[in-house]
């Protein structure tokens, strides 16, 4: 997927702020891909853009209309769907994360078919793809994985590819979820493959390359979690990775939503990746840990960071609290 930028961000009538975290994420990572945002009430969750109409971002150069919400069963509202009618007769590109696709709303497809606009339904992925082979390929790679999902996979790998520009190293994020997209603007929403070709989709997500320094690839899953460890397996051998990064949620007790299935330690899920990781590049190593220490207070965080970095001799931080810059250095040197 290549998904135009600038970007409308439509946040529907939503009022539930963690229902606008794709939108956050976006304005966050690429604020200078976002125009403004288009609500329907008065009450729906604000990220304090220019509130601008469809003719008003039309005219500003907006070209991709963003659904940046999600609700429970990722189905598109019916209120929606003559905003969305109406963006994509002015000629707007639309994206959505739902699961419900953009094509299913007749008077789109139509558009979509006579290549008038383009929809992007980034759940969903249509494109051949061929099997992965485990070649070895040219260039650097980074894989963030996880001792559970939904522990920063994505905002570390964001974060690392920020402070490596900052320190004039090309780096390029490469997304493999839906949110990752929307940010980026491009990927391959890797649950969304059939299993057979996930590391086939890695591999084409991130070619050979000797143009910049470091593909910085966002992991999904974990190993450890029955439900996903299958996309984060496929991930390891499509990814190649020369260098890990473990993300963990201090405090967490089992594996999300699975209170049977007890979390892995940081040693296990370590030796878990390596061995896996191994299968197609022989010298991965990892190089730094990323923690969510939301449930700490700040100097018990700094503590703990520092505490595990002697442990593992590795660069051990908070990105949201502390930045990425010594994983970064660390990164310099490999």
């Amino acid at each position: 997927m290549n998904i135009s930028q600038p970007y409308l961000l439509f946040l529907g009538d939503v009022t539930d702020p963690l229902s606008a975290k794709t939108a956050r994420g976006i304005v966050k990572w690429r604020p200078d891909a976002c125009l403004g945002q288009l609500r329907l009430s008065e009450d729906t969750v604000s990220l304090g853009l220019s509130e601008l109409t469809l003719e008003q971002a039309k005219q500003q150069g907006a070209k991709t209309l963003v659904l940046g919400t999600a609700n429970a069963g990722g189905f598109i509202p019916r209120n929606w769907v003559e905003p969305l009618i109406a963006a994509a007769n002015l000629g707007f590109d639309i994206a959505s994360g739902m699961h419900q696709r953009l094509t299913d709303i007749p008077e789109l497809a139509q558009l979509a078919d006579k290549n008038i606009i383009q929809l992007f339904d980034v759940r969903h992925y249509d494109e051949h793809l061929a099997v992965g082979n485990g070649r070895k390929r040219s260039g650097k790679r980074l894989l963030t994985v996880g001792t559970d999902c939904s522990v920063g996979k994505m905002f570390s790998a964001l974060a690392i590819e920020q402070a490596l520009k900052q320190l004039n190293i090309d780096a390029r994020f490469k997304a493999t979820g839906q949110t990752g997209i929307l940010i980026d603007g491009q990927g391959i929403s890797v649950d969304a493959v059939v299993a057979d070709f996930i590391s086939g989709a890695v591999e084409t997500l991130s070619p050979t390359f000797d143009e910049h320094e470091w593909d910085i690839i966002e992991g999904q899953g974990s190993l450890f979690n029955p439900s996903y460890a299958g996309v984060s397996l496929g991930l390891l051998h499509g990814a190649q990775p020369d260098a890990l990064i473990l993300c963990h949620e201090v405090g967490r007790q089992h594996i999300r939503h699975l209170p049977h299935a007890p979390l892995p330690t940081i040693e296990q899920t370590m030796d878990a990746n390596l061995l896996a990781a191994r299968v197609t590049n022989p010298k991965v190593q990892f190089a730094g840990i990323c923690l969510n220490t939301s449930l700490l207070e700040e100097s018990e965080a700094k503590a703990l960071c520092q505490q595990w970095s002697e442990q593992f001799d590795l660069p051990v931080t908070d990105p949201v609290r502390f930045g990425v810059d010594s994983i970064a250095n660390k990164l310099k040197t490999l």
